[in-house]
């Protein structure tokens, strides 16, 4: 799911009404289930040798109550494994011409633009650009 702080840009990260929103679940999205890409996003199957850009950093503790509800109903930290985040400044500053343990395969190739995962970038890149990249984070979990 995708998540951002509107208001945190305008009052501050520390008001009280700075708090983090649900902005889209990625199924709206269609991302697909391509490994390589989880592999060198999150970490996940990661068989390919990618430096994954955030593993394994577990669940925000400031999460939506959205993104929480959604976290539980899959079963929560029993049921989910590789649960991490991403902000879109991370993304944006990361180095997406790095490639896999064997060279063939770059970030940009498996999960950049052009690729099935295109439009949740586009979604965090136009809310970004609205509320401040640190104030949009994709928060991820697998089974």
């Amino acid at each position: 799911m995708i998540e951002c702080r509107p208001l945190a840009r305008i009052w501050g990260e520390d008001d009280e009404d700075a708090v983090w929103q649900a902005a889209i679940d990625l199924s709206l999205l269609n991302t697909g289930n391509a490994y390589d890409a989880l592999a060198c996003l999150f970490g996940v199957r990661n068989s390919f040798g990618f430096q994954p850009l955030a593993e394994d950093r577990g669940l925000p503790d400031d999460v939506s109550d959205r993104l929480r509800a959604a976290f539980n109903a899959w079963g929560g930290p029993r049921d989910a494994h590789g649960t991490t985040w991403i902000n879109w400044a991370e993304l944006a500053a990361a180095d997406w011409d790095e490639t896999d343990r064997s060279g063939t395969r770059s970030r940009s190739t498996v999960a950049g633009p052009g690729t099935h995962w295109a439009p949740v970038w586009d979604v965090m890149r136009t809310l970004a650009e609205l509320h401040g990249p640190e104030h949009v984070r994709l928060v991820v979990w697998f089974d």
